[in-house]
């Protein structure tokens, strides 16, 4: 591992991030962020984001974006919001609004 960043308490379901994060894994960065760009999804702004801090500090490390591909994407459960909302007969039902945090590693190209 190169490079690593870290989005925390991010505002998305768990399920729908992996979703994405399954597309741009094991890609190289410039691929991956061809890829954000271009599939219609809520996650791609933060994966986006997330992804040009790994590659800022890659380069602060002295490696060139061009070398690096993504070797580790990974999407774990955040702290849920827990909120109710009114049912028949006077009871409540809860909702779950659910967080995530995302981590995306870097690596250099094999061969490289």
């Amino acid at each position: 591992m190169i490079a690593k960043a870290e989005g925390r308490y991010l505002r998305l379901t768990p399920r729908k991030v992996r979703q994405t994060l399954a597309l741009i894994k094991f890609r190289s960065v410039s691929e991956a962020e061809s890829i954000l760009l271009t599939v219609n999804k809520r996650a791609n702004e933060y994966l986006i984001k997330i992804l040009r801090s790994a590659v800022a500090n890659a380069k602060i490390k002295g490696f060139n974006a061009s070398q690096l591909y993504i070797s580790g994407a990974e999407c774990n459960c955040g702290p849920m919001w827990k909120r109710f909302k009114a049912a028949a007969f006077g009871r409540a039902e809860p909702i779950l609004k659910r967080t995530s945090h995302i981590r995306i590693e870097l690596d250099l190209k094999p061969g490289e």
